[in-house]
């Protein structure tokens, strides 16, 4: 390895939920560039404002690079402003297309863009979740084409796999251990100890970059299979008359029974990641028959709520065309402004085919972020103006709210269904 050990410039490609936390614990004890093509992003990031609500105002504007220091980040969207870093760390998400095929559109261009500036000497890390083998067989051929440079000659190349928590204050990045891994052992040795330096809870050492990919993937297809798992139990005790959460809380007095419980499965990482793996295995020859049965319930507890709700609306006579339906929450899980991929929208669609009119609460979305003709994002629900009510995520501020204050923002006959399972079932007429 090349690069200068005493003059480490570190540049993040990708400032989202993944990539501003660690620009920010970089910029705290080196030059530290942060770079997005998106420029809204970076006026409100040069401006101490963070739309992920990841970190804090104070926090963005102290680690803001001030004249003269050598530490500190600056945020920008010239590709040029990069040239002189020698680490190069990509954070792009990695999104699958309208036929659960990985997308690597935003992976291939980041790929492009370090490539475009890459120098001899210099360190790419990708943290990026894929399937193993993506790193060097995709992204390297592209930073070698482009760059005119060789692989392991006159760059080397790391893997890192990202394990934020979006709404999380208890799990930041230093708190979480780090996975490395590098294309030779000495650059898996320097990775190792640059992320060293910022990660308090310690970090592992794979043995190669496809290990280290496999890892992340597997992490998140664990919870996928378990909640599958657990939201198929759901519909079985949903037709049985008996209550999930009851069987659950009793299940798990022993002690090696786990804590999985119910729900929609959206986001950019459960719903997403485990296409990865399934498009590798089948590219391997082999079906990956108990991922993708995960995915397939999972992807249907969206109508199967929906139908939870028609159906007590039906036994208490309510009429399911033209009803005004209230749907608290639509991010993909609480305390987090995201709404990629959330499926709180399936349940929507569901009631829209049912022509009845929804409304949307939600205290953490932006307006400008939703762009829909099937519903309507309100500033604040009308009391008693519900014929249905369905508590879709568990934000803070419904849980503050409590049972009766939502109760209240129904009509006199109505239904409240709990799809997170904040309040007891006494207190609701169903829950998932």
């Amino acid at each position: 390895m090349q690069v200068d050990k005493g003059r480490l410039e570190i540049a993040v490609l990708g400032l989202g939920y993944v990539g501003l936390p660690l620009a920010v614990e970089f910029a705290k004890k080196y030059s530290t560039w942060g770079f997005d093509i998106n420029l809204r992003r970076i006026e409100q990031l040069t401006d101490g404002i963070d739309s992920t609500r990841e970190v804090a105002r104070a926090d963005l504007e102290a680690v803001q690079r001030k004249d003269g220091s050598d530490t500190g980040v600056v945020f920008t969207r010239d590709i040029e402003d990069i040239r002189s870093c020698n680490i190069y760390i990509v954070t792009v998400p990695t999104p699958i297309d309208s036929h659960n095929q990985p997308d690597f559109t935003p992976l291939l261009g980041a790929s492009e863009a370090v490539a475009s500036v890459l120098s001899k000497g210099d360190v790419v890390i990708f943290e990026s979740t894929v399937y193993p083998g993506l790193t060097e067989e995709v992204c390297v051929p592209v930073l070698e084409r482009v760059s005119g440079l060789g692989f392991n000659v006159d760059f080397h190349v790391g893997y890192s796999p990202e394990r934020i928590n979006p709404g999380d204050p208890d799990r930041r990045l230093p708190d979480i251990k780090k996975v490395v891994s590098g294309s030779t052992p000495e650059t898996a040795a320097f990775v190792e100890e640059l992320y060293a330096s910022i990660i308090s809870a310690g970090t592992h050492r794979a043995s190669s970059i496809r290990v280290a990919e496999a890892a992340k993937v597997i992490e998140n297809i664990q919870r996928d299979v378990n909640i599958a798992l657990i939201n198929e139990l759901a519909i079985v005790f949903a037709r049985a008359g008996i209550d999930t959460q009851e069987v659950l809380e009793a299940a798990g007095t022993k002690w090696n029974f786990l804590p999985f419980r119910p729900g929609l499965v959206g986001g950019h990482c459960i719903g997403v990641d485990p296409y990865y793996l399934t498009y590798k295995a089948m590219e391997l020859g082999y079906h990956p028959e108990m991922i993708l049965a995960g995915r397939r319930i999972n992807d249907g507890m969206a109508e199967h709520i929906a139908s939870q709700v028609i159906n007590l609306m039906t036994k208490k006579r309510i009429q399911v065309v033209d009803a005004r339906i209230l749907v608290l929450g639509m991010t993909f899980k609480e305390n987090c402004p995201d709404i990629r991929n959330t499926k709180v929208t399936g349940v929507i669609k569901k009631f829209v085919e049912f022509h009845a009119r929804v409304e949307v609460y939600d205290p953490w979305v932006e307006p400008s972020d939703v762009d829909s003709d099937d519903f309507s994002l309100i500033g604040a629900p009308v009391s008693g103006d519900y014929d249905a009510i369905i508590l879709a995520v568990a934000h803070r501020e419904f849980r503050e709210m409590g049972v009766d204050a939502i109760r209240q923002l129904g009509k006199a006959e109505h239904i409240l269904y709990d799809v997170k399972s904040v309040f007891e079932s006494r207190f609701v007429d169903g829950r998932l």
